[in-house]
């Protein structure tokens, strides 16, 4: 029954029947649970995706998982792909939360994780050309930080990365520079949590990596909201300049993608829908968006990029431009 006067909002994420796509039952070890998988598609066409893999201790690992249709029939890798390495004191209490980029200027793939120690969560990044092999570069955001991704393309003479460092007084979304994949700096802030009961306040960040459309780079985000039975995790909506990927043009009031289905409502965590990866497919509209289902599974659901760009010029305000910075001249 509907409310007088209540205007239901459109399905813009449409969950698969056969959801959830993947749990710990189907893995080739044992695992206590899978979910927060960055997506990519190979070259040959195949779904990758990258899977974060808790064990028995807690502590987590990335799995690959292959598939033709990115839908089903999923070749899952026998043993960890890329574990906690004993070169990396940072990894010391796992990696977790994988986002892909396919860099092509690179002819290699990058992966942002989170790389968990005593120190807290930091930011690594690891570069692969077959998801067998990594060159890990360590640390590039420390500790307390998460949620990043890399565009897929340099501005001037710089890749840029999304990332979500935490203080004391703030948790948002920020943009850092780098002119050799190594160290990056110039950072500022470009997506602000809202105060109140709002349902980003307080903390927002990245979900899936920046998609690149005609009207500028797509962004799906999360936000983390207080609850008294604990956190939801909602997710909605920005887009950013295509060439000043600092300029935030419009963003979301309403989330657009929240726990609904039993899987995504109880779970190691309850009320949790966690986008890591999404892939384009080959009709250049549609997004399979792969997301994590209560901190247990993996979900699929798809959206069109055109639907997206509609709701969200409808359900925002638009942003007051700052004055454009000029790009760091270097590092």
């Amino acid at each position: 029954m509907s409310l007088p006067g209540r205007k239901r909002s459109p399905v813009l994420f449409r969950r698969t029947d056969d959801n959830p796509i993947l749990t710990a039952a189907q893995w080739p070890y044992p695992a206590n649970s899978v979910f927060n998988a960055g997506a990519t598609r190979l070259q040959d066409g195949t779904t990758l995706l990258l899977c974060r893999v808790e064990d028995f201790r807690g502590l987590s690992h990335l799995t690959a998982a292959r598939s033709r249709d990115g839908v089903s029939a999923w070749q899952i890798d026998h043993h960890p792909t890329l574990a906690p390495h004993p070169d990396h004191p940072e990894e010391e209490w796992g990696v977790e939360d994988p986002r892909i980029t396919w860099l092509p200027d690179e002819g290699r793939y990058a992966v942002l994780y989170t790389a968990y120690s005593h120190n807290g969560p930091g930011v690594a990044l690891a570069l692969t050309d077959d998801f067998v092999t990594f060159e890990r570069r360590g640390i590039i955001f420390p500790p307390e930080d998460k949620d990043a991704a890399l565009f897929p393309r340099r501005f001037g003479d710089h890749w840029a990365a999304i990332h979500r460092p935490v203080t004391s007084t703030s948790a948002n979304m920020n943009l850092s520079f780098s002119a050799n994949l190594y160290h990056f700096g110039n950072t500022r802030t470009i997506l602000e949590a809202r105060q109140g009961a709002w349902w980003d306040a307080n903390k927002v960040g990245l979900s899936a990596p920046p998609i690149e459309t005609e009207e500028g780079w797509l962004v799906i985000y999360h936000g983390v909201k207080r609850t008294g039975s604990g956190v939801l995790y909602r997710n909605g909506l920005a887009l950013f300049d295509l060439n000043h990927p600092e300029r935030l043009i419009r963003r979301s009031d309403p989330w657009c993608f929240g726990p609904r289905d039993l899987a995504e409502r109880v779970g190691d965590v309850d009320n949790v829908v966690f986008p890591c990866g999404t892939t384009l497919q080959d009709d250049g509209d549609t997004l399979h968006v792969y997301y994590g289902q209560a901190d247990t599974s993996i979900g699929l659901a798809t959206a069109s990029i055109r639907q997206l760009l509609d709701w969200l010029r409808e359900n925002s305000t638009m942003q007051a431009a700052p004055p454009l910075e000029a790009l760091p001249a270097d590092d």
